[in-house]
């Protein structure tokens, strides 16, 4: 079955986003979680922590192309250094008023610690990479950030924000 990507299914999946406890929400179109590959679609809102993390298995590098709004990207080193911030998303300007980037996709590399946040109400990506899903083991998570639902999690997410200002 053709399924359309279209403004529509991105109004969708942005309104159960915003209703979500964590302020996000995916639509797969692959039809397993253990189906070899995996496409989906990913609306995040303003808010909404992941907390950076990086897929040590080879296979499992990440491509992610911003369909609506504007995402930031944050990729660090192994003791939590910022190494690197990067605006994705459709063109246009900041909260702070600094005018976005135009690149509109990222490709992160396995083994390469990341975490990315919504700078819009209603931003939406397309993400590809291997399955399996698996959850994250111990060693994919960051020792040096805050877990997804701890306390300091706002206030770290708050951090990472004032890094685009």
């Amino acid at each position: 079955m053709i399924r359309l990507i279209d403004t529509a299914l991105l109004d969708e999946v942005s309104a159960e986003a915003r209703t979500a406890p964590r302020g996000r929400k995916n639509r797969n179109f692959h039809p397993r979680d253990d189906y070899p590959a995996h496409r989906l679609l990913n609306a995040i809102e303003p808010g909404s922590y992941i907390a950076p993390h990086r897929h040590l298995d080879p296979a499992k590098d990440e491509t992610m192309v911003v369909l609506r709004g504007t995402l930031a990207l944050v990729v660090f080193d192994d003791a939590g250094q910022v190494t690197l911030t990067q605006i994705v998303g459709t063109p246009g300007v900041l909260p702070s008023g600094r005018a976005a980037d135009t690149v509109l996709g990222i490709d992160i590399p396995h083994g390469t610690w990341h975490t990315v946040f919504a700078f819009e109400p209603g931003t939406v990506f397309l993400e590809a990479k291997s399955g399996p899903y698996l959850p994250l083991t111990e060693a994919e998570r960051a020792p040096w950030a805050p877990a997804e639902n701890a306390a300091e999690a706002p206030a770290y997410l708050a951090g990472l924000r004032r890094l685009f200002s």
